[in-house]
């Protein structure tokens, strides 16, 4: 498999680091095979860990007001209603 590189795993680092590469297995993998062999892409790694984690229990019994969730709720709908 060929390195992805360091700008295209640090760029998708955050969403790696999530779980979130929606793109396909490939991806996921050269990813994964490029931070585990390039010391400074696995420090970019630990550290957007281990502030995941962080955010994660900070806010874990965090939600936001009614009121907001329903402001958000009804802007994320004009967004996707809009033509694009």
């Amino acid at each position: 498999m060929s390195d992805c590189g360091c700008a295209k795993a640090r760029a998708d680092l955050e969403a790696f680091v999530r779980g979130e590469i929606d793109c396909c297995e490939t991806a996921h993998t050269e990813i994964r095979e490029h931070i585990d062999n390039c010391p400074e892409c696995q420090n970019e790694a630990t550290v957007a860990r281990t502030l995941t984690v962080a955010v994660h229990r900070a806010c874990a019994d965090e939600s936001a007001p009614d009121d907001l969730r329903l402001r958000v709720i009804a802007k994320l709908r004009d967004v996707q209603a809009e033509p694009h």
